[in-house]
């Protein structure tokens, strides 16, 4: 799909490229068309589009299915940006006091000097061009040039909430404690993301800031907890948790649609297991679940509950106590009933009986749903718990009790159905179509891709998969503008270890992506236990060696152009 460029006096996006099977990524000669073309998705959606993201130089465009997305190139290609005028964001003040750690040397930098930082800071208005890294972080561009600096050689490991900061032609607030490069020059405690609001971001895409230097900052109360806990009180019906495992979190399908705000998706990993454990309940497809990883769960029942499980195979063991009032034997010894269920079938879990999830005989992650639902409140729309950015319910702890819902669709529970199989600690297969900066490699790193065997490490989580092999080498030299990127991403960081973007993965990243999992190879991928190993293969249609050159690994996805 990737395509010649227009004239260079018309403005029009330059290029499309693949980003996997389900997004494009339109190349633009600068911000300005960047924002004219994003301004023009955003009023007039292209069919299919889910969500559009943009970046310094590229937007991406995410659809709801393959063929959705291949149609977009010929439309995107043909949007004339010059038509678009930009309605003018609102205007937002933010108190900043000006005794950043990195303030001497940007004056050093820049020449002006620490006070003509200040100045030069304060002295113009700022323009939110994208949002990324995190919710509420806030790409913002000057009116000018006079405060670019590089970001430094040697990243923060943490970086104070409220850092008011610069790198390149930008200048952001951090909106929480977080790792960063960017150089530091004042604080600020404006609140930039708060979900109380009915906009969460203080400064949204469009909207302008201005600086206002001040001695001292006035300290604004925290606002109450968002919504979006699991826990609710006076619950009289659902699940105590009476053990997470290692880790277990309510999930949905997600949360699309908020990526400018630098919202990812989020939602489970295996959305077949979601669907699947719904469906068997009468369940909406998106009703809440829990997912946990590896085993150890342990809920007990209040009230009495139907539940089902899915996902990695595990043995579920329900305990009926030999008497109401006990969770163990009872004192005269008599023993308590121990049964098992099946996975992937309703069943009847009764007031005061518990579950036990065991760990996985092969996979990595089981899905327990209940009838109606996890009853946790939505937060933009989901459920979901996002482990990158800190959005939606809390990881469930012991002693913790889940309300059961009411997202039915059904008044009778459904057939048990098939699970499929399950990948185990050995060699799974997912494939990849190659990545929209898979011309970063030469064939020699495009053949290892796919030529070796790619361990999980220890260092997986839901934001990603981290892989060891034999490095891959890049073969050009700089860094790569930020810009969009999605679940099944393959980056490949300068040390040549890719990493596996999952669902609550950064929505920009700054190393080059050479492919992507297929979006029918996600589900698959989520359920690789850590210890195994993953080999990757071009998908069908794809080139079935590295000695494709760039230009021709798009074939295959309707190349068009100007």
């Amino acid at each position: 799909m990737e395509t010649a460029s227009s004239p260079a006096t018309a403005a029009r996006v330059l290029s499309v490229k693949p980003v996997g099977t389900t997004a494009v990524l339109a190349e633009l000669s600068g911000l300005h068309d960047v924002l004219a073309l994003q301004a023009l998705l955003l009023e007039a959606p292209l069919p299919g589009q889910v969500d559009v993201l943009a970046a310094a130089e590229t937007v991406m465009v995410k659809a709801d299915s393959a063929a959705a997305a291949r149609r977009m190139a010929p439309r995107l290609l043909a949007m004339d940006l010059t038509v678009q005028s930009h309605a003018e964001g609102a205007l937002v003040t933010i108190d900043t006091v000006y005794d950043g750690e990195d303030l001497a040397e940007v004056g050093r930098l820049t020449g002006l000097g620490a006070d003509g930082v200040v100045a030069a800071h304060t002295g113009q208005v700022w323009t939110v061009a994208f949002g990324g890294f995190a919710p509420g972080f806030g790409y913002m561009v000057g009116e000018n040039q006079a405060l670019e600096v590089p970001r430094r050689s040697s990243p923060r490991t943490a970086v104070p909430a409220g850092s008011v900061a610069l790198a390149g032609n930008y200048s952001a607030v951090y909106p929480r404690q977080s790792p960063g490069g960017w150089q530091l020059i004042g604080r600020t405690a404006a609140p930039m993301w708060d979900l109380s609001r009915e906009q969460p971001a203080l400064a949204a895409p469009g909207d302008r800031v201005q600086f206002r230097a001040v001695r001292e900052l006035v300290e604004i109360a925290a606002p109450a907890a968002p919504a979006g806990t699991s826990g609710h009180a006076g619950v009289e019906s659902g699940l105590r948790v009476l053990s997470p495992g290692l880790q277990s979190l309510v999930q949905d399908l997600g949360r699309p649609g908020h990526a400018g705000l630098g919202v990812s998706s989020a939602g489970a990993l295996d959305r077949a297991s979601v669907r699947r454990a719904n469906r068997v309940l009468g369940n909406g497809p998106s009703a809440a679940v829990i997912e946990s990883v590896a085993g150890g769960l342990r809920v007990q029942a209040v009230g009495d509950q139907v539940l089902a499980v899915t996902g990695a195979p595990s043995a579920l063991t329900v305990v009926t106590p030999s008497s109401a009032a006990e969770t163990d034997a009872d004192d005269d010894g008599r023993p308590d009933e121990v049964r098992t269920v099946p996975m992937a079938t309703a069943f009847a879990l009764l007031d005061g009986e518990t579950l036990t999830v065991g760990a996985p005989e092969r996979g990595f992650r089981t899905y327990l749903a209940i009838r109606g639902g996890v009853e946790a409140e939505a937060v933009l729309g989901s459920r979901s718990t996002d482990t990158m950015s800190g959005i939606g319910p809390a990881p469930l702890a012991a002693g913790q009790l889940l309300g059961a819902g009411a997202t039915t669709t059904s008044n009778v529970v459904g057939n048990p159905e098939l699970q499929p199989d399950y990948p185990d600690a050995g060699v799974t297969v997912l494939d990849i179509v190659p990545g929209p900066r898979d011309d970063w490699f030469d064939a020699a790193a495009l053949e290892s891709l796919c030529s070796q065997d790619w361990a999980v490490t220890p260092r997986s989580n839901r934001v990603g998969m981290r892989l060891a092999g034999e490095p891959l080498v890049r073969s050009r030299d700089g860094e790569l503008p930020s810009e969009g990127t999605m679940a099944g991403a393959l980056q490949i960081p300068p040390e040549g270890q890719p990493v596996l973007f999952l669902a609550d993965h950064p929505i920009t990243g700054g190393y080059p992506v050479i492919g992507v999992v297929a979006d029918y190879h996600l589900d698959l991928a989520a359920q690789v236990p850590v210890g195994g190993s993953i080999r990757f293969r071009w998908a069908p249609g794809q080139p079935a060696s590295a000695d494709t050159s760039h230009n021709r690994s798009h074939d295959s996805l309707d190349e068009v152009s100007n």
